[in-house]
């Protein structure tokens, strides 16, 4: 046997120890993997489907779903605290619109106990009036429920200086950051839509802006401004001079009022 031919076999066996090492290292079982943490969790009430504004929430929208403990606010209903929630809610009335999967939480929703939906979804000491609106007067359509307007008076006055020549537009914000209840009988949107064109607006107002309201009716043509709805947490300022200067403040909604008296 020559040299040439003892390398090559010399390789071969060499090639075939190690491939044999390595078909014995790969029936080792594979490292155990670490055991996963289960967190605590808490049967918490959410929303089985997405619950529009001024649904009557029936049982079947509803339903209990594992919460972490630790995320799981105290405004949640939990099945531990309230197994019985979902029949006890049946028949409130959303005050928002809840979307599928959020959870449940009792200051979005109002127990009709007979009142329409209106009275039901009205803050304590407001009120809903109703104003008639075209559409060149209410932005187009583009005004949906729960959003915020200005209500603008325009007035057509003679000028007595020149009563030949026409007559003087004048136009002022008489109510800020109003918040529409409905647009004709729409309380909610439906279907996806992005506009409703109605005739009648209900707004949601004070009893002294009421009498504002209502006296502005008759003086002139009402209009409505459509506001951003970063505005709503804008800061709005009214001043009284009748009994001192009165400054009342809205913030994120939240009306408060501070009194100031001037000294002579």
């Amino acid at each position: 046997m020559n040299t040439a031919r003892i390398v090559v076999l010399a390789i071969a066996l060499g090639a075939g120890g190690i491939a044999a090492f390595l078909a014995s290292g790969s029936d080792k079982p594979p490292p155990t993997a670490a055991p996963v943490v289960q967190l605590p969790t808490v049967d918490v009430l959410v929303a089985k489907s997405d619950i529009s504004l001024g649904q009557s929430v029936k049982p079947e929208d509803m339903q209990w779903q594992s919460w972490p403990s630790a995320t799981a606010s105290n405004t949640f209903i939990k099945r531990n605290d309230r197994p019985d929630a979902t029949n006890q809610l049946a028949g409130s009335i959303a005050r928002a619109p809840f979307i599928a999967g959020e959870p449940i939480r009792e200051q979005k929703l109002v127990k009709a106990d007979g009142s329409g939906f209106m009275a039901a979804i009205l803050p304590t000491g407001m009120r809903a009036v109703s104003t008639e609106i075209s559409p060149e007067t209410g932005a187009g359509g583009f005004i949906l429920p729960n959003d915020r307007v200005d209500v603008l008076l325009t007035r057509r006055q003679k000028n007595p200086d020149r009563p030949d020549q026409p007559d003087i537009s004048t136009s002022e914000i008489i109510l800020a950051n109003i918040r529409v209840l409905a647009i004709d009988q729409a309380p909610k949107e439906k279907d996806g839509q992005t506009t409703v064109v109605g005739k009648t607006v209900t707004l949601e107002l004070r009893p002294d802006q009421t009498s504002t309201l209502m006296a502005a009716r008759s003086a002139g043509s009402l209009s409505l401004a459509l506001r951003s709805i970063a505005d709503v947490n804008v800061a709005e300022i009214r001043i009284d001079e009748t009994s001192g200067t009165r400054i009342a403040v809205v913030r994120y909604g939240v009306a408060s009022t501070m009194t100031t008296q001037t000294t002579k």
